[in-house]
């Protein structure tokens, strides 16, 4: 689908989208998943500070928005894996150019000012 030459202000379905994937900890989740991890206890030590708690909601909502499956594997112990859908998986561009945004405007947490991109430091 092709964006209007005039973007209006306001896009209800950009607004859905934004505030599904712009909910704290779930753009970590989906790289996570997208980068092989697939089990809960490896999701959690692949991603700093998240909580099992906060891990287990935000799974759920993406799986009842059908961006993640959930693959109950019958083993002793049970395994579970979770994966990205084919939705999920169209979400690749978005990561991509999100993370290349990322690289050239942001920087991390802590950096000192002298190392940080030009255009960071003139802006604060």
């Amino acid at each position: 689908m092709a964006l209007p030459e005039q973007i209006s202000a306001f896009c209800p379905y950009y607004h859905q989208a934004t505030e599904l994937i712009g909910r704290r900890w779930t753009g970590a989740i989906l790289r996570a998943l997208r980068s092989g991890v697939h089990r809960f206890s490896d999701l959690t030590a692949s991603i700093p500070d998240l909580s099992d708690r906060m891990l287990s909601e935000r799974l759920k909502e993406l799986e009842k928005e059908g961006i993640v499956e959930r693959t109950v594997i019958p083993e002793t112990p049970v395994r579970i894996d979770y994966r990205l859908t084919e939705k999920g998986r169209a979400l690749g561009g978005v990561m991509d150019a999100l993370a290349e945004w990322a690289h050239t405007w942001v920087a991390p947490p802590d950096t000192p000012v002298d190392e940080r991109p030009a255009d960071l430091v003139a802006a604060e």
